[in-house]
C-alpha cells in the first residue's frame, strides 16, 4: 500500500492529476488492497457504539454482519475526510510519510492485537494472535515501528514527527476505548484502529506541515 502511495504520486505528478484524484486514488487502493476488511471492522464498531448498550450488547452487534445507519453515515464521513487530508499530501515527502504510515499502523495493531487483553476467547483475532511467539512478535514490531517513523521523520521531519506521535496517541486511545466499553479487543475493533490511526497519521501530517508553512 505504502509503495502504491508512492508510485500514484510519481504517476499524478507526470500526468498532471490533480491533488483530489491523488487522494481519492490513494484511499481506493488502500480499500482494494485490503478488499476492505478494516473498513467492515470500521463499520461494525461505529454501529456499536452508537448503540450506547452494555458491553454484551456491543459485542452482540460487532459480530452482526448488517450494516446500521450510523455505520453508513460515519463511512461515507471517513471516506470524505481521509480523501480530503491525503489531497494536501501530494507531494514525494508526504506520500512516504503516508506510505510508511500503513506499516506503523499496522506494526501497532500487531502489537496490540498480542499484548493486549481480548474482549473475546474465540475469533479471528485469536486465531492470529494465540499461535505467534509473544516475545519475538513484540520485538520484531517495535523495530518495524521505530524503523518506519525512522523514514518518515528523514523524509519530512515536521510531519514524520507528527504522524508518529498520532499513530501513538491514537493507540492510547484505542486501548482506553477497548478496555471500556467492550472489556477488551477484537478483530473488529483491529480494523477500527487501522483506520483510525491511517487518518490520525494524514491528519496530522497536513496539521504539521501547514503549522511550519505558517510560522
Amino acid at each position: 500500500m505504502g509503495v502504491l502511495a508512492v508510485v500514484w504520486c510519481f504517476v499524478c505528478d507526470k500526468l498532471g492529476i490533480g491533488s483530489f484524484l491523488y487522494g481519492a486514488g490513494v484511499f481506493a487502493m488502500t480499500v482494494i488492497v485490503t478488499g476492505g476488511i478494516h473498513l467492515d471492522g470500521y463499520c461494525d464498531t461505529c454501529d456499536a457504539r452508537a448503540s450506547w448498550g452494555d458491553r454484551q450488547k456491543k459485542l452482540a452487534i460487532l459480530s452482526d454482519s448488517h450494516i446500521g445507519a450510523f455505520a453508513a453515515i460515519k463511512l461515507a464521513v471517513y471516506a470524505v475526510v481521509y480523501t480530503a487530508l491525503l489531497s494536501e499530501l501530494n507531494d514525494y515527502p508526504s506520500a512516504v510519510v503516508i506510505g510508511c504510515g500503513y506499516a506503523l499502523s499496522r506494526a501497532l495493531s500487531g502489537f496490540a492485537a498480542v499484548t493486549f487483553r481480548a474482549a473475546k476467547k474465540e475469533g479471528t483475532l485469536q486465531s492470529f494472535s494465540v499461535p505467534a511467539d509473544k516475545n519475538i512478535t513484540v520485538k520484531v514490531l517495535i523495530i518495524t515501528a521505530a524503523v518506519c517513523c525512522c523514514i518518515m521523520m528523514f523524509f519530512s521531519f515536521a510531519a514524520g514527527t507528527a504522524a508518529s506521535a498520532a499513530a501513538l496517541l491514537t493507540m492510547l486511545c484505542y486501548r482506553r476505548t477497548a478496555y471500556k466499553e467492550f472489556g477488551g479487543i477484537t478483530g473488529d475493533l483491529e480494523g477500527w484502529f487501522l483506520q483510525m490511526c491511517e487518518m490520525w497519521i494524514a491528519a496530522a501530517a497536513v496539521f504539521a506541515l501547514k503549522l511550519r508553512e505558517v510560522l
